[in-house]
């Protein structure tokens, strides 16, 4: 339950409004690189409101850092298909156990750092 509650998350950081940019705040998320790739693509074009570049970007940045090519294009495929992350995260597959262990941190991780942008 836990596991769909952060899968949820992330996706609702690409679905959320997100703050003005140029307001900051101290105790505020330190700045993350925007960057492009599997996630961010799959990040904008899942159409949702809040799915602006700026926060594709800076997920798929934190993603740069938190996962490997392959475990960023298996994530971009949430995004279309969300009951894939449930089948992945309820999988009795060592493998794809390891993955959630590493997506789990990477969606908290994106969560924290892009709210923001």
């Amino acid at each position: 339950m836990k596991q769909a509650v952060i899968l949820a998350a992330c996706l609702g950081l690409v679905a959320c409004g997100g703050g003005n940019s140029s307001k900051r705040s101290y105790g505020a998320a330190p700045q993350v690189r925007v960057s492009s790739g599997p996630i961010s693509d799959a990040c904008l074009r899942a159409g949702r409101s809040g799915a602006t570049r700026q926060r594709c970007g800076c997920i798929q940045s934190v993603a740069n850092s938190d996962l490997t090519s392959s475990d960023q294009r298996l994530a971009a495929t949430f995004f279309a298909d969300p009951h894939r992350a449930q089948e992945t995260r309820q999988s009795d597959n060592p493998r794809n156990e390891a993955f959630w262990k590493r997506y789990k941190a990477f969606a908290a991780r994106a969560e924290s750092a892009c709210r923001a942008t």
